[in-house]
């Protein structure tokens, strides 16, 4: 089971909606895919709704070792497509895993129990430096990081992320390496005057620094990707392919890409995701691009 982390210190990145469009996409593409909400604002877990409801989450899943399926993972409306929502609203895990033995590690020792129902585990994590993200980190083989293109993200990049991997280094000596960190830029406007000059300063910055890179796949700010979230829908189905008279790709060529990109292992189950496919999953009726 791969798992892969959404991280940002910074809020109002994207993060959830990567997330959820992501896990849509694959899960379109016959993976297996488990979202593990760890943000105690609830966002992923009321993004898609449900058709099954755990009585458990994110607590007694994290403070209480709880790993029974059918105690903590809750179904979604997208078949395949499973959840543990979160329900840590008061923040107390926070404080108990301070107050933990194995702290930052507990995530980690946890997994095992799921290696053989999912393909794929995607952490979405709160938009600030915290326990809760150290730990998703340390328990993650990829962390995927959206940047918006503006100056002060890019600031914050810079003493968040990597400040935290770089502070984590030493748990290679438990032999826990960090993961690699990929940079998304999402929500690009590509009429911004200063969009072009902050996406070559990042490249420029980082190109010689290892496990570090910025992916191709860029998310342009488009108002499908609202819409997509008021339905409770993968944004690849509202919008199968490119609009009269507009440059950039529809999301679903978008989502192809970025899926591609991160998983080229999965790249052609993921490209079996196609316009007739969409149709055929039932959304037809809403998708906007018709």
């Amino acid at each position: 089971m791969r798992v892969i982390s959404i991280v940002s210190t910074k809020g109002a990145v994207g993060k959830t909606t990567v997330a959820a469009n992501l896990a849509g996409l694959l899960v379109d593409a016959g993976l297996r895919v488990l979202l593990l909400d760890l943000d105690s604002q609830p966002t992923l877990s009321s993004y898609y709704a449900l058709n099954q409801k755990a009585s458990a989450g994110t607590y007694e899943f994290i403070a209480l070792n709880q790993t029974s399926p059918a105690q903590i993972i809750s179904k979604t409306e997208v078949k395949g497509l499973d959840l543990i929502i979160s329900n840590d609203d008061q923040g107390r895990l926070s404080t108990l895993l301070l107050h933990a033995p194995d702290c930052r590690l507990r995530l980690r020792n946890l997994l095992d129990q799921f290696g053989a129902s999912y393909d794929l585990l995607l952490i979405d994590t709160q938009g600030a430096r915290s326990v809760l993200l150290e730990m998703a980190t340390l328990a993650s083989d990829l962390a995927l990081s959206p940047v918006t293109p503006e100056m002060l993200a890019a600031r914050e990049l810079h003493r968040g992320i990597l400040k935290l991997l770089s502070e984590l280094e030493p748990f290679r000596h438990l032999g826990i390496t960090t993961p690699s960190l990929r940079l998304l830029l999402n929500q690009v406007n590509a009429r911004w005057k200063d969009t072009q000059m902050i996406i070559r300063g990042l490249r420029e910055t980082l190109i010689k620094t290892p496990n570090i890179s910025i992916l191709y796949t860029l998310i342009p700010d488009r108002v499908a990707y609202l819409n997509a979230a008021s339905l409770g829908l993968p944004v690849h189905r509202m919008e199968s392919r490119q609009s009269p008279g507009r440059r950039s790709s529809s999301t679903l060529e978008t989502m192809r890409a970025l899926a591609a990109e991160l998983f080229p292992e999965w790249r052609s189950a993921i490209y079996t995701v196609n316009r007739v496919s969409v149709i055929q999953s039932g959304d037809s009726s809403r998708e906007c691009s018709r």
